[in-house]
């Protein structure tokens, strides 16, 4: 079974594929997302007697690598790994009924031994959101564990790391202070103070801060009475639909529906978005921009992409919203963030260029700040022609961004970066066709060809003849072939959303000049 329907025939098959997608989001609105190792361990330690535990568990020790870790290279392991290791630990230290304890207490000193191996030199780690408050809670609780189960020495933290932050975030969360709504993703950091903890509420869905673990963590141990209920509910809806394991984020509602329809609209795949989903994205972008989900924060990449793909379907909103996030020449994912994304930036870029191509009066209003968030991303643009970004493993996606936003919007000041990227992304397809940045994948493969295909020349046979060997790639990929790129507290797929960036770079591709056939139309 191919990933995205993927034949020869011609373009008509993108769009029925991609309208079964687009029918789909309607009918689970919360998203499709892969199951989280770190998310699965938290639900493991926090909340035992929630439907599913036994599967949790086997999800973990299915997953463990040989190595002993769980997760991606460069750093991107110690996160899944703590938690993983932290959640089979405590049901040990439980006892808990109806598992096989000689085979968790193996699969637990394989992940202290590697954790040890990792914590004991200088690590560099990603830019993984509440990464500085996560492995200082999990590291306590491990230690807790080993010195309970006396299997192992303590665990030291990674160096720059500290418990003070995490306990001053404890104290806000006990004092019933008002925290940052985006900590309120991660509450399960503060430990038993996140139980009932006053000022914090589920969302009319039982939800708190978008997160399984978070809610479970508010939850605590079952049989607390009136919104209580509502968070269990929550907890079960989740863990029945994905068989156990849960993912990191949900519900994605905007992010799902805004990245699916950009990603297919830009291409050109004709797809008819329904009414009351086109009219949901609207509603949902305030004064404040909007969230990628109900119990986030609002920021300026799912508002923009949302206000992006409205301007695709014909319905441009005015984005005023995005100045709420502006901070100087560029613009944060929120407002406070600690750092910069270049993929938001290319984000904003594409809302206010396409608002400003579809409302050409407005030009005046935009036209400054398009010229200025365009120079910020060449300054950002590598020596070799990618970027890279804070919110994605990989360089592809981070390079499609840039590439097809400054392709675009940034004016012919920007067509030197805009073939650099191009070069870069054929300097570095792989010889099966693919692109990726620790091996092939359909996802990457796809941003590949959009970056060729969509930011590259037309005419240059060879942008088409490597497209068109990654969609012999695509073509051979199976729904199995998904790691984890994008970037939460662990890293997680999107799976619709990747699925429309495949379907939409298998289209430009049959789309495209066929090498084969002398330049003739596919």
């Amino acid at each position: 079974m191919t990933v995205v329907g993927i034949t020869a025939e011609g373009t008509q098959d993108s769009s029925a594929v991609a309208a079964e997608l687009v029918t789909s989001l309607m009918l689970r609105p919360w998203g499709q997302v892969s199951s989280s190792v770190y998310e699965t361990g938290r639900l493991v330690s926090l909340a035992p007697w929630l439907t599913g535990h036994l599967e949790r568990i086997d999800y973990l020790t299915r997953t463990q690598g040989r190595d002993g870790a769980w997760g991606a290279p460069d750093g991107y392991g110690l996160v899944p790994t703590l938690s993983a290791t932290e959640a089979i630990l405590a049901a040990l230290t439980r006892d808990d009924p109806g598992t096989d304890r000689p085979g968790l207490a193996h699969t637990a000193e394989h992940g202290l031994r590697v954790l040890a191996a990792w914590l004991n030199k200088r690590l560099d780690l990603p830019d993984m959101p509440a990464i500085e408050h996560i492995v200082p809670s999990l590291v306590a609780l491990i230690n807790r564990h080993v010195e309970i189960l006396a299997c192992h020495a303590p665990l030291p933290l990674p160096e720059g790391m500290s418990y003070d932050t995490l306990q001053r975030v404890r104290s806000w969360v006990k004092a019933g202070v008002q925290v940052p709504e985006k900590l309120l993703h991660a509450l399960e950091i503060a430990g038993e103070e996140a139980t009932g903890a006053p000022g914090i509420h589920p969302t009319p869905i039982g939800s708190i801060g978008a997160s399984p673990a978070a809610t479970a963590a508010w939850l605590g141990a079952p049989g607390r009475p009136d919104e209580h209920e509502s968070a269990r509910g929550h907890l079960e809806a989740v863990v029945r639909r994905h068989g156990g394991p849960v993912p990191v984020g949900l519900p994605i509602t905007v992010f799902e529906r805004g990245w699916v329809l950009s990603w297919l609209l830009r291409a050109g795949v004709q797809v008819e978005a329904p009414a009351e989903m086109v009219a949901d994205i609207r509603a949902s972008i305030g004064p404040a921009g909007t969230p990628a989900g109900p119990g986030l924060p609002a920021d300026a990449d799912t508002t923009s992409v949302a206000l992006y793909a409205l301007a695709l379907l014909g319905v441009p909103h005015e984005p005023d919203s995005l100045w709420e996030f502006r901070s100087g020449a560029h613009f944060s994912t929120w407002l406070g963030e600690q750092g910069t994304s270049v993929s938001v930036n290319a984000h904003v870029l594409d809302a206010f260029g396409e608002y400003v191509r579809r409302r050409p009066a407005s030009a005046p209003r935009y036209a400054q700040t398009i010229t200025e968030v365009a120079a910020w991303l060449r300054e950002r643009q590598q020596p070799d022609g990618s970027w890279t970004d804070r919110w994605h493993a990989s360089p592809y996606y981070a390079t499609a961004s840039c590439a097809m936003a400054l392709d675009a919007f940034g004016g012919q000041e920007s067509q030197s970066a805009v073939r650099a990227a191009v070069a870069w992304a054929l300097d570095t397809q792989r010889p099966d066709g693919s692109w990726g940045r620790w091996q092939g994948t359909a996802e990457e493969t796809a941003y590949g060809m959009q970056i060729l295909l969509l930011a590259g020349d037309d005419t240059d046979a060879r942008y088409t003849r490597a497209a068109h060997r990654g969609h012999e790639y695509l073509s051979r990929s199976t729904v199995d072939e998904h790691p984890p790129l994008w970037h939460d507290k662990d890293l997680y797929t999107p799976l619709a959303v990747t699925r429309a960036a495949m379907i939409a770079a298998a289209h430009l591709c049959r789309r495209s000049h066929n090498p084969a056939r002398g330049g003739d139309t596919g």
